[in-house]
């Protein structure tokens, strides 16, 4: 336990930097003279270069060893972390996140495969459940401190605080985490690499091209993602017949985790992911407020994140996780649409169940996500599955945060109006609850039983087939 909670502490500082962002983004966007919307590359950017790296993390973990790896890369995210600091425009503020997700691609799937190697199956439950934390507690922290930081003095110290966390970091990862490491040694998959780099830049950047709304952005980004989509269909080409490839796909014929990490769970982590990027906007820019409100008012929504946790194993043991992430998808998704009512002359109880609502059953969703993902991942594809899930939840929260600035713009457009208002961001809202209850569908089609082992859940019926590939 004592691993996981070192790995707990990397993830604190990489999701609170996701966070804490949120309540600056008008104040970043003025500070660069470009639009609010347009803000969403500076996070999508980030998104994705821990997509595209991350499949080299389990090549380099086995050359340099999983500890020393692991270190270097909280020490690269500390240092990108400074230049996102001092960046003079947003051009060199984009490069910078883009080197600090470089650096946390490193750290989510090595951090989780050094947890996964060094637990047994029957502990699995606890030792994942300690990675969700924070994830859930990060969140709470971030908005009200990124709105204090950003009132009180200025945008750029919200990235200075990972100064001192990294470094705390650094030091427990040395002293306590065990440098495993493989003696065989595999030629890096530079093809493969590439495909994979090249596929995911041409998606983010068609995504924002098409945000633009100028006049040529329309074909252009339609050509970007069509780009994306044959680079992407020779990148799993590839993986399939390499002997040797940076990035294997085994886990995939696994139906809970192609469930959990490509059909469901890639739709439910966009649009989740897609609220806290769409809310602290409209607080700000629709509602007038300030950084140090949208702030508070967004603790309500991540506080409920963090409460949930408490009863969360338990709901799971008793209900099991494929009733959970079916009748609470539905709850995620009535809870991002309802956002859209909330207006800041309306009622403060009801705007406050709202937010806690939509808060409480992101965080069930994401656990319940998290621990049927490796229900049945044999202990021989634990290493490569986790790149794998580490890559798909990047690749799902990045869409998401594009996905919440397409659908503002759509809005827009369609009214014919020169700037955002609170309408397009209740259209936006509700488009993201309708995304996240198409993943229903797919967590419908999962067995009775899933994730049973982990869960401790019982099933009142006949077994059936110890394990259903996809």
């Amino acid at each position: 336990m004592v691993i996981a909670l070192i790995v707990a502490c990397a993830f604190f500082m990489e999701n609170l930097d996701a966070t804490i962002i949120v309540t600056a983004l008008p104040q970043m966007a003025a500070s660069f003279a470009i639009t609010p919307t347009r803000m969403s590359l500076g996070v999508t950017a980030y998104v994705l270069a821990v997509a595209a790296c991350i499949p080299a993390s389990g090549w380099l973990a086995d050359r340099v060893g999983a500890r020393n790896l692991f270190c270097a890369a909280i020490g690269a995210f500390t240092v990108a972390s400074m230049l996102c600091g001092v960046a003079p425009n947003f051009v060199a503020f984009t490069a910078a996140r883009i080197l600090q997700g470089a650096a946390a691609a490193m750290m989510s799937p090595v951090g989780r495969l050094v947890v996964l190697r060094n637990a047994d199956k029957k502990d699995l439950l606890r030792a994942l459940s300690t990675l969700v934390w924070p994830a859930l507690f990060a969140p709470v922290l971030g908005p009200p401190l990124g709105g204090l930081i950003t009132s009180a003095a200025s945008w750029r110290w919200i990235f200075y605080v990972n100064l001192p966390v990294g470094l705390l970091g650094m030091a427990l990862v040395l002293a306590f985490v065990p440098n495993s490491k493989t003696d065989e040694r595999t030629p890096f998959d530079t093809r493969g690499f590439l495909l994979m780099a090249v596929a995911l830049a041409c998606l983010t950047y068609g995504l924002d091209v098409i945000g633009q709304r100028q006049g040529s952005s329309l074909p252009v980004g339609a050509g970007l993602l069509a780009a994306a989509a044959a680079v992407g269909f020779l990148a799993v080409r590839h993986v399939e017949t390499t002997p040797q490839p940076l990035l294997r796909l085994d886990a995939l014929r696994l139906k809970t985790f192609f469930v959990s990490s490509i059909s469901g769970g890639t739709i439910s982590r966009a649009a989740i992911s897609a609220t806290p990027f769409l809310l602290p906007l409209m607080f700000q820019v629709g509602f007038g407020l300030s950084p140090v409100q949208s702030g508070l008012l967004l603790l309500i929504y991540m506080a409920a994140n963090l409460l949930m946790k408490t009863v969360t194993n338990h709901v799971i043991r008793i209900w099991g996780l494929r009733n959970v992430l079916v009748i609470n998808g539905l709850i995620a998704s009535a809870g991002i649409a309802a956002c859209g009512l909330i207006s800041p002359t309306g009622p403060l109880l009801l705007s406050g169940a709202i937010l806690a609502l939509a808060g409480a059953s992101r965080s069930m969703q994401f656990t319940c996500l998290t621990m049927i993902t490796f229900a049945d991942v044999t202990p021989a594809q634990r290493a490569p599955a986790a790149v794998v899930s580490a890559l798909t939840q990047q690749l799902g929260m990045g869409m998401g945060v594009a996905v919440g600035a397409l659908m503002l713009n759509f809005s827009e457009v369609l009214r014919h109006a020169p700037r955002l208002e609170v309408f397009d961001f209740r259209v936006a809202l509700v488009l993201a609850g309708g995304l996240s209850a198409l993943a229903v569908f797919s967590y419908a089609g999962l067995d009775r039983d899933a994730g049973s082992e982990i869960s401790g859940h019982k099933v009142k019926m006949a077994e059936g087939p110890a394990r259903r590939t996809a």
